[in-house]
C-alpha cells in the first residue's frame, strides 16, 4: 500500500500526460486559461502535455503531505524533500514551458538520497537502512554495511540513468521518458528489492 502511495504523484503524471498528448488542443486551452497568468508567454500546444502533468504532479504531492499531517501521522524528510524539489523545479517547468527542468527531478532527488545515504554513513556512522529495516529482519553486522553501500550505488545509478534516459536516449521523446519514469524506475525498483530479497535470505536464515 505504501508503494502505491509513494507512487501517487508519479502515476497521475503519466496519467494526465498521456491523455494530454491525446488531446493537445483541449490540454493547451487549459493550460492557458488556468495558468497563463503564471507563465512566461510563448506556450505552443506541444509543450502543454507536460505542464499540466507537472502542475498535477506537484498538486497530488501536497496532497500526499496533507493526507499524512491530517492523519497525524509522520511526514517523513525525503517527502519533504520530493515536496520541495518538485515545486522548484516543477515550478521552473511551468514558467519557462521548459520540460528540461522535470527531466531533472529525478536524478536529484535518486541522487540526494544517496548522498545521504552515505554522509550518514561514513561520517556520521549511522546505517539509514538498518534503521528502517531492522525491526523486520536480523542480519550480521556486515550485511548491514553492505546493503547500506548497495543502496547509495544503486540510487546514484538511477541518477545517472534518468540523465541518459532523459537527455540522450529520448532526448527528443518526452513521452517515451514519462513512460520509462513509470514504468521502468518502478521495475528497477522491484527488481533491485527482490534480488536483494533473494541475496539476504540466506543470512537471515542464519540468524534464526
Amino acid at each position: 500500500m505504501k508503494f502505491l502511495f509513494d507512487l501517487f504523484p508519479v502515476i497521475l503524471f503519466f496519467g494526465s500526460f498521456k491523455w494530454a498528448e491525446g488531446h493537445t488542443d483541449a490540454a493547451h486551452a487549459v493550460v492557458s486559461r488556468y495558468l497563463g497568468d503564471f507563465m512566461a508567454a510563448g506556450l505552443q500546444p506541444a509543450q502543454a502535455p507536460v505542464i499540466l502533468a507537472t502542475v498535477i504532479a506537484i498538486v497530488a504531492t501536497f496532497c500526499q503531505v496533507g493526507y499524512l499531517l491530517a492523519r497525524k501521522r509522520k511526514v517523513d524528510g525525503m517527502l519533504w524533500f520530493s515536496l520541495a524539489i518538485i515545486v522548484v523545479f516543477g515550478g521552473l517547468t511551468v514558467y519557462f514551458h521548459d520540460e528540461n527542468f522535470i527531466k531533472l527531478k529525478p536524478t536529484i532527488l535518486y541522487v540526494a538520497m544517496a548522498v545521504l545515504l552515505l554522509v550518514s554513513q561514513v561520517i556520521f556512522k549511522k546505517n539509514l537502512m538498518r534503521k528502517a529495516m531492522e525491526e523486520q529482519i536480523k542480519l550480521p553486522e556486515q550485511m548491514w554495511a553492505r546493503l547500506g553501500y548497495a543502496w547509495i550505488v544503486f540510487l546514484a545509478g538511477l541518477g545517472a540513468l534518468n540523465l541518459f534516459v532523459a537527455f540522450v536516449l529520448f532526448a527528443n521523446d518526452t513521452s517515451a521518458w514519462v513512460s520509462f519514469k513509470l514504468f521502468g524506475f518502478t521495475g528497477l525498483f522491484l527488481a533491485f528489492i527482490i534480488g536483494q530479497t533473494f541475496f539476504l535470505s540466506k543470512y537471515m536464515q542464519e540468524e534464526a
